[in-house]
């Protein structure tokens, strides 16, 4: 009923999705399909620390911040990844001052297999 479709990311990542079946064959989903895929940036947890944690997410995609832009209530954060890709996530102020995040921190995007959504070039 699903498959599970996993992404080269530039500087080695990878990015796992589970989508249906019938997506996949509308896709022509196949190992060497170039793909792309999108996350809602507020279906992104963002951890700065994960040593010793397990978590249930399927992906999490190690970089740095490299941009932090504070609002009222909330903060968007945009993480580099090795190789090019960036994540976005929207996190709340409270949760960007407690993982002391900024530009050129360290930080991990936590993301579930279910949020990503696939495309393919036209």
């Amino acid at each position: 009923m699903n498959d599970e479709i996993e992404l080269a990311l530039p500087g080695g990542q990878t990015l796992v999705a589970v989508i249906t079946r019938r997506s996949s064959e509308a896709l022509g989903l196949k190992p060497g399909v170039q793909a792309f895929a999108l996350v809602k940036a507020s279906s992104v947890i963002v951890a700065s620390d994960l040593q010793s944690v397990r978590f249930s997410a399927r992906n999490a995609l190690q970089g740095t911040v490299s941009k932090l832009v504070r609002g009222a209530v909330n903060a968007e954060v945009v993480i580099d990844l090795p190789g090019g890709a960036q994540v976005a996530a929207i996190v709340t102020m409270e949760s960007a001052a407690r993982l002391a995040l900024g530009p050129g921190k360290p930080a991990t995007a936590l993301i579930k297999a279910s949020n990503v959504i696939l495309g393919v070039p036209a």
